[in-house]
């Protein structure tokens, strides 16, 4: 069985490692979205020793900027400090990916702006976000794929759609959030039929052979919300469409549920259930502090790779103690 410490190669993808630094917002960048020497600096403390670093999410429209100072990865005047970074990160040793997204309607309250959402319904807002017109919606298929595009002419050595955390995508597949009735909404075909548009434009646009990521939100953990089964569903639909990598979290509960949050592993679950039902790589999350629970989950089978991340934010030299502890 595999530990922690084992190679991984994906689609040409080579990780030293199973230990992932996945993304985590930072809001560090300028106001435009342009990476800035802080975001560098922050990287380069935390990256030596890890297998795969996942860049924190960047905003592939205007319209879905999540918070004033969020990377941004909308047009081509961002590539040259996307590129500075991407480099950066990988002469440390690390493989690197970038997490590309639209926030929906889940945007802080800094962003004075109207939110778009697949429906009118005040989730996460005390404003009502507004509905995305079917032109719009056929519109960030293509934004997203544009965005793919600069992540790998910037050297990014994969892309991470982002469809967690209450985010857009995420948005389309909850029927808590997802009240159309047009092709994007009604049964689970429909809510989904927007993010495999997406994944197929982000295919179109950077190759078949280009490694793709997934974040999957695999559990509103509400009532009414989008289940575990459904997820299953969706899960083995993204790997159709060409997905290398499914990224397990949860959905509208977000990134760190209260009931869960001092579990380690607290999402472990949803990721074991989806690499059930699907071939390729899963990457557990949740709460993971000591490199002796990640190295047990990843022996476990029940996942690939496990990341890392409150952790690291507070230790930097996290993984560089995870590897030398457990090489004796």
């Amino acid at each position: 069985m595999a530990n922690l410490l084992d190679p991984l190669k994906i689609k040409g993808l080579e990780l030293k490692n199973r230990i992932v630094m996945p993304p985590m917002a930072m809001d560090k960048g300028t106001s435009e979205g342009e990476v800035t020497d802080w975001i560098i600096n922050h990287y380069l403390k935390r990256v030596t020793g890890i297998g795969l670093v996942i860049v924190e999410h960047s905003y592939v429209h205007p319209l879905g900027k999540h918070s004033p100072r969020q990377m941004g990865i909308y047009d081509d005047k961002l590539i040259p400090g996307l590129t500075r970074l991407a480099k950066a990160i990988k002469d440390r040793g690390p493989a690197v990916a970038i997490q590309i997204t639209h926030s929906g309607a889940r945007i802080s309250s800094a962003i004075k702006t109207q939110p778009v959402a697949p429906s009118s319904s005040p989730f996460f807002a005390k404003e009502s976000p507004r509905t995305l017109k079917i032109e719009e919606i056929e519109s960030l298929i293509w934004s997203f794929g544009e965005a793919a595009a600069r992540a790998k002419k910037a050297g990014f050595d994969a892309v991470e759609v982002h469809g967690a955390h209450g985010f857009l995508l995420n948005e389309f597949h909850s029927p808590l959030t997802n009240k159309r009735s047009d092709k994007y909404g009604g049964g689970l075909e429909n809510r989904i039929r927007f993010t495999l548009a997406v994944v197929s434009k982000v295919k179109e646009k950077i190759g078949d052979d280009y490694p793709l990521l997934f974040r999957l939100g695999a559990d509103d953990r509400l009532p009414g919300g989008l289940t575990i089964e459904e997820a299953k569903i969706i899960a083995k639909k993204l790997v159709e469409a060409g997905v290398h990598i499914l990224d397990v979290s949860g959905g509208l509960c977000g990134s760190r549920p209260q009931e869960l949050k001092d579990t380690p592993g607290y999402f472990v679950y949803l990721a074991k259930e989806i690499k059930k039902v699907v071939d390729v790589p899963v990457i557990g999350v949740g709460g993971i502090k000591t490199r002796e629970i990640a190295d047990e989950i990843v022996r476990s089978g029940m996942v690939d790779l496990v990341a890392i991340g409150s952790a690291i934010l507070k230790d930097p030299e996290w993984a560089l103690k995870a590897v030398k502890g457990l090489k004796g």
